[in-house]
């Protein structure tokens, strides 16, 4: 897996701040823009943000290359709904070995489910190179893969959407190969935006409870999420 931000709008917190003021002040957005500074950007924004009117955050996007992933993990992705995706299309990539497969740590660490998992994608690759040699198109070769085929994905979301997904994705109760790829756009992008992304992560992090209830898992402690995600 790898993660990696391609692009993001420049000067994100000036542009956001900009944006928050424009609804209060009787100047022009470009009028507003040119006289802000970054440190006025940063604390109007903040503040702003803070009462709860997040779509000044909208303008800021951010977009992501995210490589050697499940297909487990990208329909899990897309079902973020405020976002623009380009995904690797199974039509013309060919799946003919075991490295163009995800693994899960839970199998890779038990020698016997290895073993297993992998003879059963040895079979699956195998039955599909047949089908290929026999003129099927790899559009219909293609439905024999499982969900572990590895695929790449750009995706494009604004701050708002990302902090909805963070909040979402980097849960310990999101599926664990999706919550380490949340977990590392959120560290990525609170280098290049650290004001729109404060407190970003885990529902938890900003409520300071876990609002999942019973579902809660019982290795969840509130206190040490809250730490680890402030130190990304």
């Amino acid at each position: 897996m790898k993660v990696k931000l391609l692009r993001y709008t420049t000067d994100a917190e000036l542009l956001c701040g900009t944006a928050a003021l424009t609804s209060t002040k009787s100047g022009s957005p470009s009028e507003i823009f040119q006289k802000m500074d970054l440190e006025k950007a940063k604390r109007i924004t903040k503040r702003v943000a803070g009462y709860g009117h997040v779509s000044v955050i909208e303008h800021a996007s951010f977009t992501f290359s995210i490589e050697d992933v499940s297909r487990v993990m990208t329909h899990q992705l897309v079902r973020h709904r405020i976002a623009s995706y380009t995904q690797q299309s199974q039509r013309y990539v060919t799946y003919d070995t075991l490295e163009k497969y995800v693994t899960p740590p839970t199998i890779a660490d038990k020698v016997e489910a290895r073993k297993t998992f992998d003879e059963a994608l040895a079979k699956i690759s195998e039955t599909y190179q047949k089908l290929l040699k026999q003129g099927i198109p790899k559009e219909d070769a293609r439905f024999i893969l499982p969900n572990a085929a590895k695929t790449n994905i750009i995706v494009t979301m604004n701050a708002r959407e990302l902090r909805h997904f963070f909040n979402l994705r980097c849960c310990a109760r999101a599926q664990w190969e999706i919550r380490e790829v949340a977990t590392e756009m959120l560290r990525q992008v609170k280098k290049v935006a650290p004001i729109l992304f404060e407190n970003a992560g885990p529902s938890c992090v900003k409520l300071g409870f876990c609002p999942e209830g019973k579902m809660k898992p019982r290795e969840c402690n509130v206190e040490e999420i809250k730490k680890r995600f402030k130190a990304l």
